[in-house]
């Protein structure tokens, strides 16, 4: 986060800000031991998190390895975050995070999700899905490669394409066309199959129904 330096006229009002600001960080740092005594006792309605068979718990574990070999702590208003965002399997925006937070914490605020989702984003363990500002885990909770990232424009559902020669063909085209990507994610729209489904199951319904 970025700040502005105070002028000499506002000093006084600089020191009492900090102390405030020491204040927050003890209140998030207490909420944080809070948080990790129901870490394992919330069950989310959604169950099982599935990145190559892993169940949510295991995917938790593999992430707290990741970031101790990083020299990193997953703590555990992160680790709550991240869990959340397994939990959903889908797409999920910030504002829809922090309900969930203050279903489990009624005092959550915003800094504290977005601090969580600023370290998992620089740890790589989510994406930001740029064209519909929310975050998804990544499909490899050890080595995100950056892979191109089909978006259902209905669900949120998200699916990584795990195919690095056909990243570097299409950044190569990109690039050879005058252009320079202006971050790391290539994002595409789309309808997912269930979606899709969803649609002809409405189409078929409402023909039927015309029809009698």
């Amino acid at each position: 986060m970025k700040t502005a330096k105070p002028s000499q006229d506002t000093a006084a009002l600089h020191a009492n800000n900090a102390a405030a600001h020491d204040h927050a960080h003890a209140h998030d740092d207490a909420h944080e031991a809070h948080d990790h005594g129901h870490a394992h006792g919330h069950d989310h309605a959604h169950g099982h998190f599935a990145a190559g068979g892993a169940s949510l718990e295991s995917a938790l574990e593999m992430a707290e390895a990741y970031c101790r070999e990083r020299g990193e702590k997953l703590t555990p208003i992160r680790r709550k975050v991240l869990e959340l965002l397994l939990a959903s399997g889908r797409a999920t925006k910030a504002y829809s995070l922090l309900d969930e937070m203050r279903q489990i914490h009624p005092g959550s605020a915003p800094p504290t999700v977005y601090r969580a989702l600023d370290f998992l984003l620089s740890a790589g363990l989510i994406h930001r899905i740029e064209s519909i500002n929310a975050f998804a885990v990544c499909h490899d909770l050890t080595q995100c490669q950056h892979g191109i990232l089909v978006v259902c424009q209905q669900c949120g559902n998200v699916t990584e394409l795990d195919e690095p020669k056909l990243r570097q063909a299409l950044v190569a085209q990109i690039e050879a066309a005058g252009y320079r990507l202006s971050g790391d994610g290539i994002e595409l729209k789309g309808v997912c199959a269930q979606c899709q489904a969803n649609e002809q199951a409405s189409a078929e319904g409402a023909k039927a129904a015309a029809h009698s």
